[in-house]
């Protein structure tokens, strides 16, 4: 990997993951409209945006030589349904007031992308990032012990993510085509949903005004540029890598949650948040070591 291109993975990682972190706020504009129609909205304009992508820059061969390989086909179709599930499960959380327990999921991704990336990839796992593994883990299970619950909407986004992440590292497709093949397998879908199933006073889109129209039609937007800068980011950079630039999403999360929408941080929630902190401390120690220990050999 030249360094070029591992400067180029650092800015697609730092985008996508500062574009995530403000997501909350814009899916707290339209909160009154039902999850499952947001991502039906989501998944259409995304298409739309990715058809006009790609046909601009001229990639119409190369999505024409996928769509002749069966296995990258299926392949996509299980990122589609990872994604897919991510998407409905981060609206919910939003638009129920849960985007607290949304931002801790986010921080327990890279710990679980270095994990990934250790079994799946064959990354190496130094000493202080199996510490800081065993953190994360410990704070998981205080919250079960102490509290008799487990934070089931931060693990079911950060385990969906995580291995959406590492499939499309396996798979290698570039961002685009990647990303326009997946929302194809969840066009239909979410198409007959929207247009034969939904019925609620937001779903008629002649009824409704031009603001929330506008609003819903840049769910396609909001989704498609950090998605193909985290593809991108993923195809530049070692998994263990992408995941050090996670922090910043979830961070940003957490101060709107707290600070802008009245969010109580819990005592479940806080133990949590405390062993997840401690753990990531020890992850971005550990990876700012090795860098030096790297420049010093060089």
């Amino acid at each position: 990997m030249n360094e070029n291109t591992a400067r180029q993975g650092v800015l697609c990682a730092l985008g996508a993951y500062f574009i995530w972190g403000l997501a909350p706020a814009y899916f707290k504009l339209i909160d009154y409209v039902p999850a499952n129609e947001i991502l039906a909205h989501r998944i259409l304009w995304s298409a739309v945006f990715m058809l006009v992508l790609l046909t601009l820059g001229r990639r119409w061969p190369q999505v024409r030589r996928s769509f002749r390989r069966g296995r990258l086909l299926l392949a996509l179709a299980l990122t589609s349904v990872l994604i897919g599930s991510n998407w409905l499960l981060f609206i919910w959380a939003v638009n129920h007031h849960h985007m607290l327990e949304a931002s801790l999921g986010y921080f327990i991704n890279p710990l679980v992308n270095v994990l990934l990336g250790m079994l799946f990839l064959g990354e190496r796992f130094r000493r202080w990032q199996w510490l800081a593994v065993v953190l994360a883990s410990a704070g998981v299970l205080v919250q079960l012990w102490m509290f008799g619950s487990l934070p089931l909407i931060a693990l079911g986004l950060a385990l969906t993510f995580a291995l959406y992440g590492l499939l499309r590292k396996k798979i290698g497709i570039d961002a685009q085509t990647g990303m326009l093949i997946e929302t194809l397998w969840l066009l239909p879908a979410a198409a007959v949903y929207l247009f034969f199933v939904a019925d609620t006073p937001t779903s008629h889109l002649s009824a409704n005004d031009w603001h929330l129209n506008t609003l819903l039609a840049s769910a396609g937007v909001l989704t498609t540029v950090p998605l193909l800068l985290f593809t991108a980011a993923a195809n530049r950079l070692r998994l263990s890598t992408v995941g050090f630039f996670q922090y910043l999403g979830p961070t940003l999360m957490f101060l709107l949650a707290v600070g802008f929408y009245g969010e109580a941080l819990s005592a479940d929630k806080l133990y949590t948040f405390a062993f997840i902190w401690l753990a990531l401390g020890v992850f971005i120690a550990d990876a700012l070591l090795a860098q030096r220990r790297r420049l010093q050999t060089a």
